[in-house]
């Protein structure tokens, strides 16, 4: 598989970890849009959200559980943003579910105009 976060949860590329169980990888983003930015990732190959099923959303849900912890780990301490792009209009540039943990700043609202 050519997938650029299953190397980095595998070790091949290397990455700054922030936390690591049995079912996720979490680590910093290599171009921050926040003084906190991490990435948090399932271990299991999950192309997007739209892949998120039955058989692995047990996995999703303990990432989310997880997400205060790591936030804190990574510098985030007066609150954070998760964020997950899903497919490529949405700005998904890796195909492999994760979730953005933004902070350590106020961070901007962004509104989406009406139609």
């Amino acid at each position: 598989m050519d997938c650029l976060f299953c190397k980095i949860i595998a070790g091949e590329i290397p990455s700054t970890k922030v936390y690591e169980d049995d079912d996720m990888y979490a680590f910093r983003d290599i171009n921050p849009e926040a003084p906190c930015h991490v990435l948090v990732v399932p271990k299991t190959h999950i192309p997007s959200m739209d892949g998120v099923n039955a058989e692995n959303s047990a996995v999703v849900a303990k990432i989310f559980e997880k997400i205060p912890e790591i936030a804190r780990l990574g510098g985030c301490e007066n609150g954070y943003r998760v964020i997950a792009n899903c497919g490529p209009d949405a700005g998904q540039t890796v195909m492999h579910l994760h979730f953005h943990i933004l902070g350590g700043t106020v961070l901007p609202i962004h509104i989406v105009p009406e139609k």
